[in-house]
């Protein structure tokens, strides 16, 4: 019984992990990422707010 529940959990796991990594092959996830850089120094904006390098 305990078998039986490790591997529905691995499993689990598994289709987790192939929906994650499609969700990376979206075109539209791929676009919010690269808009979502600093076109100086390349650091990740979070929200609205501009750069803390002050330049974008």
């Amino acid at each position: 019984m305990l078998s039986k529940i490790v591997i529905l959990f691995l499993v689990f796991i598994a289709v987790l992990g192939m929906f994650g990594k499609l969700s990376l092959l979206l075109p539209k996830s791929a676009r919010r990422l690269t808009t979502s850089r600093c076109k100086n120094c390349g650091r990740f904006r979070i929200g609205k707010d501009p750069c803390p390098c002050g330049k974008a």
